[in-house]
């Protein structure tokens, strides 16, 4: 009875604070007593796995309220992180450049697979022009 007890508070622990070493301190259980309850137990992993699914989305959502507090009070890397990750215009972008020498030309069909190649690695039509 005890041990549900001590797996009850430990799964609402989990789903305030989404770390199992942080959530077993509190409550005084080791983490391997936790991870040999999850391994010996399918409903409690399965218990486990949605708590910290649950926490996590819990963080996520605190972490998104701070983010926008940032940004209406005009923090420049707040901005800059919520563009980079939310707007295709200022996400990373990779450019490959390369210039290629070589003294014969490629045959019709080598041409026809390095085409088909670039296009399958998504290479835009532009990016393919500018050789």
């Amino acid at each position: 009875m005890k041990k549900n007890r001590l797996q009850d508070a430990f799964l609402a622990e989990l789903r305030r604070l989404p770390i199992v070493q942080a959530a077993a301190e509190k409550l005084g259980v080791s983490r391997k007593s936790i991870y040999v309850w999850k391994q010996k137990d399918a409903a409690f992993a399965e218990a486990m796995d949605e708590a910290l699914a649950e926490g996590e989305a819990l963080i996520n959502d605190y972490s998104e309220h701070q983010l926008i507090s940032l940004i209406k009070e005009k923090s420049w890397p707040a901005l800059a992180f919520w563009l980079k990750h939310r707007n295709a215009k200022f996400k990373d972008k990779v450019e490959v450049t390369a210039k290629i020498e070589r003294d014969e030309k490629l045959t019709p069909e080598q041409e026809a697979v390095v085409r088909k190649a670039l296009s399958l690695a998504a290479f835009s039509k532009d990016t393919n022009d500018k050789k």
